[in-house]
């Protein structure tokens, strides 16, 4: 299968400028931007990494462009003014962004920081060359800036307007210097992808392209994304390998054949053959755990992801702690939500101890409800913990069908 067919049979692409057969007749050399609001990325940013790497495997020439100049005034959303950051935060984001992208792509990858040349722009110099290109007609129709106006509670300064100016801009001097001709981004980047086609077109008579992914979504049609509330982060700092691989292993069904072809490079034909293969028994969640193993493979590598599933086994499997040597069983801690506790502390006090249950009287409601276990065995009163209920130390209560506090005896 080839790059165009493959991308269609994953159902990569949303957008795209011209048809795909000519945007991919040759190598190009192709660049995805990232403002730098955060110091990592997260899932729904890793759909368009993981398209720059099926290209970069393809043969073309990678350029991540870090929004050092864009970062410090912030695309358009729909709601609300951006909070502009400072230049030192900023800074510190781009370069943790910058190693995050070629740890996951490769060394393949070309890094570019705008505020290499949009802090040294001269205004009336800009307004002239760039913004003469522009037309404020075109402008107030994109969806975000329209919704905005039209909202007068939701007015949008000068400053948020003018981005798309100077995302097109990057593209142009991008053109210039490195001779790239191929952006790509998310479905809500596309307009501001265009400026920069429109602008290297009409200021160099030049072909230029634009390719944009899905927004990836959840069940309930939420994006993946730091705005939404539900962020899962790249960086293990933030987001642990043990939880990134859980956010992967608890994908409902609906959802795990589109995520596998999206967020791992299993082939279109290997992921149906797994989707069958699980359609026949969906409980033991055989297409989850692949899903689940692969990515954080990408992420964190293959000794992490590993240890992931190996922590996923003996907390929601019939895994023995046995398995688990000095040192794994203080990552397994650290990595999952868990608790301390002298002798004689008593179950529902260990439960509310981390706000793994919200108050002493919701523990009790749920014990008599028989909806907390201890180590497996169902929770019929409450009762101090013993030396006798750890095993090498450690305990794992559970709430629920998945919500587990791994408990640690002092």
């Amino acid at each position: 299968m080839n790059l165009i067919e493959d991308l269609k049979a994953r159902g990569l692409v949303e957008h795209h400028s011209a048809e795909l057969e000519k945007i991919f007749a040759t190598k190009r050399t192709v660049y995805l931007g990232v403002d730098p609001s955060a110091d990592s990325m997260q899932a729904g940013n890793l759909a368009v990494i993981l398209l720059m790497k099926r290209l970069a495997d393809a043969g073309h020439r990678i350029i991540l462009l870090v929004g050092g100049g864009t970062g410090m005034i912030g695309d358009p959303r729909e709601s609300g003014e951006r909070t502009l950051p400072d230049e030192r935060a900023i800074k510190r984001n781009a370069k943790a962004l910058r190693d995050q992208m070629q740890r996951i792509v490769g060394s393949r990858v070309t890094l570019v920081n705008n505020a290499d040349w949009l802090l040294k722009i001269k205004l009336v110099d800009f307004l002239r060359d760039i913004g003469k290109h522009f037309t404020v007609n075109e402008l107030i129709k994109r969806d975000i800036i329209r919704k905005r106006l039209e909202t007068p509670d939701e007015s949008i300064s000068y400053t948020e307007f003018a981005y798309s100016l100077l995302q097109g801009y990057d593209y142009l001097t991008l053109n210039q210097k490195y001779g790239c001709d191929l952006q790509v981004g998310g479905s809500d980047q596309w307009t501001n992808l265009l400026s920069g086609v429109e602008l290297i077109r009409r200021k160099l008579g030049k072909e230029a392209f634009a390719v944009t992914i899905p927004l990836v979504t959840d069940a309930t049609g939420k994006k993946f994304g730091k705005s939404e509330g539900n962020a899962v982060w790249l960086a293990a700092s933030r987001t642990s390998p043990f939880a990134f691989y859980q956010f992967w292993l608890n994908q409902p069904d609906t959802e795990v054949g589109k995520l596998m072809k999206f967020y791992t490079f299993l082939s279109p034909i290997e992921i149906n053959a797994l989707m069958e293969l699980h359609a026949r028994n969906p409980e033991r969640r055989t297409a989850q755990r692949k899903l689940a193993l692969e990515v954080t493979t990408l992420v964190h590598g293959e000794t992490e992801a590993m240890r992931a599933e190996k922590f996923t086994d003996i907390l929601f499997g019939n895994a023995s702690l046995d398995q688990l040597a000095a040192a794994e069983r203080e990552a397994l801690f650290s990595s999952v939500p868990s608790a301390s506790v002298p002798d004689g502390t008593s179950i529902v006090d260990t439960l509310t101890s981390t706000e793994f249950v919200a108050s002493k009287s919701e523990a009790r409601r749920l014990i008599d409800a028989k909806g907390i276990r201890l180590n497996g065995e169902t929770v019929t009163s409450d009762r101090p913990l013993t030396a006798s209920d750890f095993e090498k130390g450690l305990a794992v209560l559970q709430k629920g069908k998945s919500e587990k506090l791994l408990v640690r005896f002092k």
